[in-house]
């Protein structure tokens, strides 16, 4: 198993934050370097134990995907990728933890909401679903099932919140509050449509997206931009289409993985509270995730 990198440290760029996966640093006034660490997070708590490797596959697969949902590829909206190599910007004794794991993007205002598209019944969304026949205040049809597939991917955004934090759902009206209706309204539509390509592209490789988050930034020109990660097993729930079946949690290639264990864990006789501290997580569970992971890589890249 490679050697894990659970936080970088760059002495020749000033740190601008830590999130709970990506060290963002400045590159003077316009650029960031992003360097995704092999940090997991699960309930939005940061567990104590990395996943060796996944930093650099998850930065492999957002490539992958603003290669395809980008200006050369489906060219549905413009991404934050400069295009130069992050390795040209620190020193070379800096360079491993730079190498294979970063993007260098430009600086952009975040918007304050994730972008979150649904297009199958899971987790929360099932949760809420059995209670109120609804997810996020979006009515669904009576009688679907654990895993069931949407009649239409849904819009159901969250207000985005500190480390350490729970994201707050929100309804479509809130963010047009927050960030005005033409913006709210092409977030919305923008991300539906990146989530429909994306699935085009996926299922042929045997992998369902049941669900994914975007993340969205103004530039100085004020245009909509899709940054941060995108469709990566963080910010997305991956199933094996082979596996899959209506009405059972099917096994997933992301996180959830993780999320099923710590939901079955105990403490002291106790269900985990899912705040900090969290769990010490076995190394066979560590070895299990960072292979679904690869998996999930490999399928879309074949």
């Amino acid at each position: 198993m490679p050697t894990a990198l659970h936080t970088s440290s760059l002495g020749s760029l000033t740190l601008l934050a830590r999130g709970k996966v990506r060290d963002n640093y400045a590159v003077g006034k316009d650029r960031i370097l992003m360097v995704a660490s092999d940090r997991l997070s699960a309930f939005d708590v940061i567990l104590g134990e990395p996943i060796p490797g996944k930093g650099k596959l998850l930065t492999q697969m957002a490539l992958f995907w603003f290669d395809k949902l980008g200006p050369k590829g489906a060219n549905i909206c413009p991404n934050h990728l400069t295009g130069e190599a992050p390795e040209s910007v620190v020193t070379p004794a800096e360079v491993p933890q730079v190498e294979g794991r970063s993007m260098l993007v430009k600086r952009l205002r975040p918007l304050p909401v994730e972008a979150v598209v649904r297009g199958y019944l899971a987790g929360s969304g099932w949760k809420e679903y059995q209670h109120h026949g609804a997810v996020c205040g979006v009515p669904l049809p009576a009688g679907l099932q654990n895993a069931s597939r949407l009649p239409a991917p849904i819009y159901t955004p969250a207000a985005k919140a500190a480390v350490g934090e729970h994201d707050e759902n929100i309804s479509f009206e809130r963010t047009v509050e927050m960030v005005g209706q033409e913006l709210a309204t092409r977030m919305r539509d923008i991300s539906i449509a990146l989530y429909q390509t994306a699935c085009a592209i996926a299922l042929p490789k045997g992998i369902i997206i049941a669900d994914t988050k975007f993340e969205f930034g103004l530039d100085n020109e004020g245009t909509l931009t899709l940054m941060d990660e995108v469709l990566t097993p963080d910010s997305s729930r991956f199933w094996p289409q082979e596996s899959y079946r209506e009405g059972i949690n099917p096994p997933s290639y992301d996180k959830q993985f993780v999320r099923d264990w710590l939901e079955q864990v105990q403490i002291d006789g106790k269900p985990w509270s899912k705040t900090p501290p969290a769990p010490r997580v076995p190394n066979e569970i560590i070895a299990r995730t960072a292979a679904k992971y690869q998996e999930a890589l490999t399928r879309l890249s074949a």
